[in-house]
């Protein structure tokens, strides 16, 4: 019977090698042992299912359906959710890699060139509207609102144009930073959910420390 860490590798190892998730009876056997894992990983936000299926729907940074973020590399690609889980992709599947999105979602063309997954250009921002405490509330939404952008300037206008809140701004290669912390053992065997206190470290290691990345004083998994 496989461990649940195991079964989220298998998961993200598929995307990494074909850019899709497997289904139930490529993960492994007996399918209700399987079955079982996905919905404990389910539950501690390892992955998204599909409502009412054991269907991997999205294991950050992947997501099995079309986005606005396309992350390519030679003849190979693959979507995800926001820029976070694209740096993310590059850290394990692609470290060279052509990101595609647009400013702010809309109509500008946003094409970044990710180096040896540590450099990135053009200099860019992220912003990040909506506080990290509250991604699980509504994750694909949290994650469509992670936009690139040129300037400050342009998110406020964003902002209040789309009736979000002007939260954090962060450079790109910052985000690269964190992606690689984040996503950097999603591939080990013995994978398993950050903690909060695990989850604020890691942001403070890369200096995001304005209240948008605040995590509350609570056990558990984030």
């Amino acid at each position: 019977m496989p461990s649940d860490g195991l079964v989220h590798q298998r998961i993200i190892a598929a995307f990494v090698e074909r850019g899709r998730p497997p289904s139930l009876s490529e993960l492994a056997t007996p399918a209700d042992a399987v079955a079982d894992a996905l919905h404990r990983l389910e539950a501690e936000h390892g992955v998204v299912l599909h409502p009412g299926s054991t269907d991997v729907w999205i294991a950050h940074p992947f997501s099995a359906s079309p986005t606005g973020v396309w992350v390519e590399s030679d003849a190979r690609g693959w979507w995800a959710p926001c820029m976070w889980c694209a740096l993310g992709v590059a850290v394990l599947a692609a470290p060279d890699a052509t990101i595609h999105a647009r400013y702010g979602g809309e109509a500008a063309p946003a094409v970044f060139t990710v180096e040896a997954a540590t450099r990135i250009s053009p200099a860019a921002s992220i912003h990040f509207p909506i506080a990290v405490r509250k991604v699980w509330d509504n994750v694909v939404h949290w994650c469509a609102t992670v936009q690139p952008f040129r300037a400050a300037v342009d998110a406020a206008a964003w902002s209040a144009r789309h009736g979000l809140a002007l939260g954090d701004l962060v450079p790109v290669d910052r985000v690269l930073a964190l992606a690689r912390v984040w996503y950097g053992r999603h591939l080990d065997p013995a994978w398993r959910k950050w903690t909060i206190d695990e989850a604020r470290a890691m942001f403070t290691s890369v200096g995001l420390t304005s209240p948008t990345w605040d995590l509350p004083s609570a056990r558990g998994r984030f």
